[in-house]
């Protein structure tokens, strides 16, 4: 019997299209703050590779606060992560395009941060993570971070300009002002931050620190904004 490969044709020409096309699922912990920023950085940026398309989907969007725990979210984006790569690789999609999956997770006051970024790193989801939270990312964009935060986020906050807690939404919206032109010192900022901490120290314990610069060239493909 002749194989049927109607379906995996179907596959590829929705979900990838023609040429260098990336699906990319994402699991953010907060409901407001990273989506807005994402939105903000595609609407900014610039692709590394012009000829590369990058479809971006917030995959737990619906999701409400008790399914936003990092270990929650990493549970399920293993499993978007083995049911997308089965998908890619019937539809004979080259491997270098196979979807990816990320989960962006801060410390806050969390439980089992450390199994979760474990488990992700054995499953290949990707993480980018932030100590004490999303906001310290925000922060590099204005200035250098230094001390501790004990996980407390509204530290992190505080150090955010008084009419960022001003605009429509309050201190969790993300206007594309904000961090406009940014990137790359906030990059540099966030790698100075993370390497001022012993090799080790593990990262789960590591304060301040973001990698979400990560992200963006490496899920977003886009190298300034």
């Amino acid at each position: 019997m002749a194989k049927n490969t109607k379906g995996n044709a179907s596959f590829a020409s929705k979900s990838y299209g023609r040429g260098r096309r990336r699906v990319v699922h994402v699991y953010t912990e907060g409901k407001v703050t990273e989506p807005e920023y994402i939105r903000a950085v595609r609407q900014l940026g610039t692709l590394a590779d012009p000829k590369l398309t990058v479809d971006v989907h917030i995959a737990n969007s619906s999701d409400e606060g008790s399914q936003r725990k990092p270990l929650i979210l990493v549970e399920k984006a293993v499993i978007t992560l083995r049911e997308k790569h089965r998908e890619a690789k019937r539809a004979g999609v080259p491997k270098a395009m196979w979807p990816q999956v990320w989960c962006l997770f801060d410390r806050d006051q969390h439980q089992g941060v450390e199994t979760a970024l474990s488990r992700a790193r054995k499953a290949g989801v990707m993480v980018a993570y932030s100590h004490p939270c999303f906001e310290i990312w925000r922060v590099l964009h204005l200035k250098a971070v230094s001390g501790s935060f004990a996980g407390v986020c509204g530290m992190a906050e505080q150090r955010l300009p008084s009419d960022w807690h001003q605009v429509p939404g309050g201190i969790k919206s993300v206007v594309p002002s904000q961090i406009e032109g940014r990137f790359e010192k906030a990059r540099q900022r966030a790698r100075e931050m993370n390497a001022s901490h012993p090799d080790h120290v593990v990262i789960a314990q590591r304060d301040p620190y973001t990698n979400v610069h990560e992200f963006i060239e490496d899920g977003l493909g886009i190298s300034s904004y």
